[in-house]
């Protein structure tokens, strides 16, 4: 009896953790690129060769880490809804998620969303708003759209100013 108790208790452990192994979330290198996502540079290269035009990105990024970063070219149906987007993450602080969007399409602004306005090094003035949990620097070049978005968990250490600093760092 001490036998079958020991089997059970060894079977027990056995699919406990087989089965903690299948409840893990898949890594991030297996689900973003499920949706759509590769390197920032194919996708960019994509949306470069979509547009016949060169893409400038910001040289900086935000002061906090960042485990991942993905790319993707949405090519909507409609050629004004094309975009391209980066996504920073870190798999091991969900709060540290910054986002760049670029699309020819440009999204209106509502006036209750908008914190402040910055003008940018180049004379181009930068909306702040808020939205879904995030805070978002928009502002145009050329025919494109610019949103640089912040997870609002961490606008202690990426404040607006961050977010100009960062818009800057395109011109080079």
């Amino acid at each position: 009896m001490n036998r079958s108790i020991a089997l059970f208790l060894v079977s027990f452990c056995l699919l406990t953790v087989d089965a903690n192994a299948k409840d893990k979330p898949s890594p991030y290198e297996d689900i973003y690129p499920q949706t759509g996502y590769k390197s920032v540079e194919e996708a960019l290269d994509d949306f470069e060769q979509h547009l016949n035009q060169k893409i400038k990105l910001p040289l900086r990024v935000p002061p906090i880490s960042f485990t991942h970063h993905f790319g993707r070219f949405s090519d909507s149906k409609y050629e004004d809804n094309d975009a391209f987007e980066v996504k920073y993450i870190n798999d091991q602080s969900p709060e540290n998620h910054y986002k760049i969007d670029i699309r020819k399409y440009k999204v209106p602004i509502r006036e209750k969303y908008v914190l402040s306005t910055f003008e940018l090094k180049n004379g181009i003035i930068a909306t702040y708003i808020t939205i879904a949990g995030f805070n978002v620097l928009v502002f145009e070049r050329g025919d494109l759209q610019y949103m640089l978005s912040i997870d609002q968990r961490v606008s202690d250490k990426v404040t607006p100013e961050i977010l100009v600093d960062i818009a800057n760092s395109i011109d080079y």
